[in-house]
């Protein structure tokens, strides 16, 4: 393919990415960004495969098509709940590649710079390596704690400020020298060096990040990853690699700070780990108050006499694969002439949007789901607030609490609504480990049991 062809397949590639983000930004023009991203990427891979800097067409075509097939059997037998393990596990592909990439290009006989060029290549391929193993182990560790194989409270171990500064003290020497290492043999001792203390990194800073902060490590290893990308990008001397590693670079980071604010974090206290680090201890009912139950039959009836209800989901409704069930409720009240909305708060279930997509499955109406800062004004005036599956996201210990955990978060005040009914297994704690006194207060009511099978004998009763 002629470098005029290339260059202008790449252009339309990039364009066709912006537009994906654009419409990747609101639930409405999703299903479009979507498409716009596949077309984008499937120019992009035709135009590179069409190059001539492929010269082994055939290897090519059969590991493609060994991707390919890997990616339609995931895709074909993942569930909705388990994205978010499968989007960290994905960002740990992106960091593999950068290592491994990095380490190829700088052996690779065939590339030959001097002077300056020789320099500004050399520090690309070393941090390439270092953004690609720190999101490799970083994203490994996370896709274990959303998994349940590894504990979602954090690993905090003594003087570990103090092993991240001199690990990164050691990544800047083991970077000079080398830089001033006169050739490939002398350099590769100091770029494997750093690649293990960058793992290790990836593994110590993850391990220490508490699990009501999992979104915001799944968007900040999203940020990571396009930076890895950017980085293999400029290794490889490709435009769009580097066009598009920036915009997912960029766009996580933009996404990591708005999940800071949705919890009233500083993003350098997420990195340091300790969200939810001193967990709860488990309040006796004597001390916190009684526990009011309620059956799914007197939950309908709540639900069928209110004018005004709003619907807030959490990780559990997923767990439970409840959203349809939940969706033909919502239906049924709306058609009786019940006001129904949703409420979602932008950290709810394990990733960014993890609530938007599982309703969206559900067919749930895009304009009856309403963010946090929408429905929190509305909720004094609500007659019923059913909470499905989530804890610490509805925990009033965040106002009431300086000493909480997770003080200061901003949460969903469906305390304030005339009945608060909360559909859980059990009076656990919720991902950050942190007791909710919401369980105690008079106008709540607890229906305990699986999420799914609460909804549908709600639905039954409704009908």
């Amino acid at each position: 393919m002629p470098s005029g062809f290339l260059a202008a397949a790449y252009i339309a590639a990039s364009i066709l990415f912006i537009l994906s983000l654009g419409g990747l930004s609101h639930q409405e023009r999703a299903r479009r960004g979507n498409i716009y991203g596949i077309a984008g990427m499937a120019i992009a891979i035709v135009a590179t495969v069409s190059s001539d800097q492929v010269s082994n067409l055939g290897l090519v075509m059969v590991l493609m098509l060994i991707g390919a097939s890997a990616g339609i059997y995931v895709a074909l037998k993942v569930q909705m709940t388990e994205m978010p393990e499968l989007v960290a596990i994905l960002h740990s592909f992106v960091g593999l590649a950068a290592v491994m990439v990095g380490f190829a290009n700088y052996v690779d006989p065939s590339v030959h710079f001097e002077g300056v060029e020789k320099t500004i290549h050399d520090v690309e391929i070393y941090l390439g390596i270092l953004i690609g193993a720190v999101t490799f182990t970083g994203s490994v560790i996370a896709f274990g704690k959303l998994r349940g194989l590894i504990m979602s409270k954090p690993l905090l171990i003594p003087a570990r400020h103090f092993i991240n500064l001199a690990g990164g003290l050691a990544c800047i020497w083991l970077g000079a020298w080398f830089l001033d290492a006169g050739s490939v043999g002398a350099g590769l001792f100091p770029l494997i060096i750093m690649s293990i203390i960058a793992f290790a990194f990836g593994v110590h800073m993850v391990m220490a990040i508490g699990g009501a902060d999992m979104p915001v490590v799944i968007s900040m290893l999203n940020s990571y990853s396009g930076w890895a990308a950017a980085a293999t990008g400029f290794m490889l001397s490709n435009d769009l690699l580097i066009v598009t590693g920036a915009l997912v670079g960029s766009s996580g980071a933009i996404l990591s700070y708005i999940m800071c604010r949705a919890m009233n974090r500083r993003f350098v206290a997420v990195i340091m780990g300790g969200f939810g680090t001193a967990g709860g201890t488990t309040s006796s009912a004597a001390e916190a108050g009684e526990v009011q139950a309620a059956s799914a039959e007197e939950v309908a009836e709540m639900l069928k006499n209110a004018k005004e209800v709003v619907i807030v989901p959490g990780y559990g409704m997923a767990v439970a694969q409840a959203q349809h069930a939940v969706s033909s409720v919502t239906t049924k009240l709306r058609e009786a002439g019940v006001n129904v909305r949703f409420g979602i708060h932008p950290v709810a279930g394990r990733m960014p949007g993890h609530m938007n997509v599982l309703l969206a499955e559900a067919r749930v109406p895009y304009d009856i789901v309403l963010e946090m800062d929408e429905i929190n004004h509305d909720l004094p005036n609500t007659d019923v607030a059913l909470v499905i599956g989530a804890n610490d996201i509805v925990n009033p210990a965040a106002q009431e609490d300086p000493d909480s955990p997770i003080a200061g978060m901003p949460v969903l005040e469906v305390w304030k609504a005339g009945t608060v009914v909360m559909s859980k297994r059990s009076m656990a704690a919720g991902y950050a480990g942190v007791d909710n006194p919401l369980f105690y207060k008079e106008n709540t009511r607890m229906l305990f049991g699986d999420a799914k099978d609460s909804v549908e004998t709600i639905l039954k009763s409704i009908t």
